[in-house]
Order: structure tokens, then C-alpha cells, then sequence
């Protein structure tokens, strides 16, 4: 076995060229091998799990839940001495504890305040959860844009390698000139750089992918997934529309609690305490005593209750305004789509055919010798730019598809 791979390493040090090739592709192959593909909800999920952001979301949701815990806030213990002649000549002391807790409806007010903040951040999350699930399933069809151009890249080069033999057999029966194998050489080494170049974007548009999925798993989409995005149906709540609204009627019963907070702060607090001392020096005589905290000068929690009002007041008019904005957003992005659907299917269902036709009997022609040089061009450019257009079309397909699925929120 030793032999046998000393002679293989042998005989490529004699062939430097043949190394390096044979390098390149072992190369390309570990990266294909190393690469882990899958489909857009997997992609999404992923995604989901590995957000910082969301994970951020969590955490806001876990620290709101443990902040009802703060529901009940008594004051803090009062601890007194007192030392001195306070009943004869004798020296005496005093030590008193006093305890003031809130009475009312302030405890109750603190956690429902508390449980809508913790129900708001959830809210939030959701809409972030909506913003990651556009840019991923966005990322995931414009990686898949970009197969679809290196294949139509590969087709090209199919069909100019095919042109180029053609010229070639021509020049040499002599019947055309150099120009046409020069033109067809040119053309090849144009689409052999293109194809490096597309190589080149398919890492960006892989690196974009596993950026919105932070991870450094080297991860691609499903290449067997259609090219065509599907539009998929809203369920529930999941749309812009349903996520919106259940955010800003969150915002609002969170200002709403909190006027109740501040409402409920205008009540008194009852104080209990307990008192023990010595008189002419004898001990041990105790007490207890009660009292209550009155707030004459409500003012302030008045007028905090007044502004959370007024805060439900501006919650309310920005629901309705983002409304607004997103009922005509949609409308301006169904027109879109419709615009980019009547493309798609003009190329789905006449100009790939006649591309197709075009470039088999130019073909034909040229390689019988029934057609021209510059006329077999014209056409082969012809069927090409309709390809190029689909391609396109498919892209901007998708891209309107996706845009009308995940409408744009604004201003949360």
C-alpha cells in the first residue's frame, strides 16, 4: 500500500499542472461535502433559535415575570433608639419598630401592571420573530436566485462550447473566417470569468444566510426547492395586520394598568409598631402602636394617572395610523405582485419556448451552413436575453411574493 501511494505522489511531482487540479477539486469537494442543506422552515427555525435578538426577547419576557414578585412593597423597617432623661433624672432608653404597609388596592394594581408588561415584551418578540422570518425566507430565495444563474450560466457555456466547435470546423473546411473562432473563444473565456464571479456571489449570499441564522455551520438552502416562492395563506393572529394590533391593545392595557397604579397610589398606608423601654431605670414596660400615611398632596400620582391616559390616547391614534399605512402598503405591494406574476407567466408559458426554439434551429442552421455568422449571433443573443429575463423575473417574483407575505412594520 506504502508503494503504491509513493508512486501516485511520484508521478504528480512530474505533473505540477495535473496537482494542482487534482487539489482544487478535492478542495471543492470537501467544501460541497462539508455543506448542510436545508429547507426554508428549517432555515427559519434555526434562525429563530439562534437570534440574539430573540434571546434578548427572552430574557425581557423573564425579567418582566419576575418583577410581579414586586407587586407588594411595604416600606422599609423602621428601627429606633432613644436614649436619655426623657421620664426623670435617671438615665433611660427606648427602642421602638415601626412597619408601614400598603393597604388598598395598590398590591393588586402593581401586578396587574406587572403582568402586562411581561405579556408586552412578549409582543415584542413576536414582531421581531415576523422581521427574522422575512429577512431569512429573503436570504434563503436569493441564494437560490443565484443557483439559478450559475445554472443558466452553465447552459450558456454549453451552448458557446457547441458554437465554438462549430466555427472551428467551418474555419478549417474554410468556409468562414478566423473572426468567428475568435468571437466564440471570447465568448467562452467571458462566461468561464462570469462563472467564477457568480462562485463569488453564491459566499455572499451564503455568508448573508448564515448571518440572519448565527451560526458557523456551514449551511446552504435545499437546491431541490423550488425556484418559485409560494405564497402561503395567514393564519390567526401570525400576519403584520394581527401582529400590530396585538401589540399597540398590549401598549394600551399597559398604560391602562399603570393609571391604575397611580390612582391607587393616592391611598393611605397603615403603619403597626412595637415599643420597648425602661423608666427610672426600671424595665421591662412595651407597647404597640398604629397610625396611617396619609398623602395630602396627591398631586403628583394625579397627574401621573392623567399623563398614562393620555399615553392610551396616543397608543390608540398610532394603531390607527400604522394601520393605515399597512392597508395601503399591501395594496401597493398586491398591484406589485400582480405586475411581477403577469412577467413570470409570459416566460413560463411562451418566451422560454421560444428561447429554446430559437437557440435549436439557430444551431441547426449555423452548423448546415444555412445561416450567417452575424446572423446566428443575433439570435443566439436573442434566446439568451430571454433566459437572463426569466431568471430575473423569477427574482423579482419573489421577491414581490415575499414582501406581500411579510409587509414592512413600521414604527413599533
Amino acid at each position: 500500500m506504502k508503494n503504491i501511494k509513493h508512486k501516485i505522489f511520484a508521478n504528480l511531482a512530474k505533473k505540477p499542472s495535473q496537482t494542482l487540479r487534482l487539489i482544487a477539486l478535492l478542495l471543492i469537494s470537501t467544501i460541497a461535502n462539508s455543506q448542510t442543506k436545508i429547507s426554508l422552515e428549517e432555515a427559519i427555525q434555526l434562525a429563530k433559535s439562534n437570534n440574539i435578538d430573540l434571546k434578548i426577547a427572552d430574557k425581557e419576557i423573564e425579567k418582566q415575570t419576575i418583577l410581579k414578585k414586586t407587586a407588594f412593597q411595604p416600606d422599609p423597617l423602621q428601627v429606633q433608639y432613644q436614649g436619655g432623661q426623657f421620664n426623670s433624672v435617671d438615665f433611660d432608653h427606648n427602642v421602638s419598630v415601626q412597619q408601614f404597609f400598603p393597604i388598598g388596592n395598590i398590591t393588586k394594581a402593581n401586578r396587574q401592571l406587572q403582568e402586562e408588561l411581561a405579556k408586552l415584551a412578549e409582543k415584542r418578540k413576536a414582531l421581531s420573530a415576523y422581521e427574522i422570518e422575512k429577512a431569512m425566507t429573503l436570504a434563503y430565495y436569493q441564494y437560490l436566485y443565484g443557483i439559478s444563474i450559475q445554472k443558466l450560466n452553465s447552459e450558456l457555456n454549453e451552448i458557446y462550447t457547441k458554437f465554438l466547435k462549430n466555427a472551428e470546423l467551418r474555419f478549417q473546411t474554410g468556409e468562414s473566417g478566423n473572426i468567428e473562432v475568435i468571437s466564440a473563444k471570447a465568448k467562452v473565456k467571458e462566461i468561464e470569468t462570469q462563472k467564477k464571479q457568480l462562485e463569488y456571489d453564491l459566499v455572499i449570499y451564503q455568508k448573508q444566510l448564515q448571518f440572519f441564522m448565527q451560526t458557523e455551520e456551514n449551511i446552504v438552502p435545499d437546491v431541490q426547492t423550488s425556484l418559485q416562492y409560494s405564497v402561503v395563506k395567514e393564519q390567526g393572529n401570525l400576519g403584520a395586520e394581527g401582529l400590530l394590533s396585538d401589540y399597540y391593545q398590549q401598549q394600551i392595557s399597559v398604560y391602562k394598568k399603570e393609571e391604575n397604579t397611580f390612582k391607587a397610589a393616592r391611598t393611605p398606608k397603615l403603619g403597626l409598631g412595637y415599643f420597648a423601654q425602661t423608666i427610672n431605670t426600671e424595665s421591662l414596660f412595651q407597647g404597640f402602636t398604629a397610625g396611617l400615611q396619609i398623602p395630602l398632596f396627591g398631586g403628583v400620582n394625579t397627574a401621573k394617572a392623567q399623563a398614562s391616559a393620555i399615553n392610551t390616547q396616543q397608543s390608540q391614534l398610532a394603531l390607527d395610523k400604522s394601520k393605515l399605512a399597512l392597508n395601503l402598503q399591501k395594496i401597493e405591494l398586491q398591484n406589485n405582485f400582480e405586475k411581477q406574476q403577469k412577467a413570470l407567466e409570459y416566460f413560463q408559458n411562451e418566451g422560454l419556448q421560444y428561447a429554446d426554439q430559437i437557440i435549436n434551429s439557430a444551431q441547426k442552421s449555423y452548423a448546415n451552413g444555412d445561416m450567417s455568422y452575424w446572423s446566428y449571433i443575433s439570435f443566439l443573443n436573442q434566446a439568451i436575453d430571454i433566459k437572463k429575463q426569466h431568471a430575473e423575473a423569477v427574482h423579482s417574483y419573489n421577491q414581490s411574493a415575499i414582501e406581500l407575505q411579510f409587509p414592512t412594520i413600521k414604527n413599533y
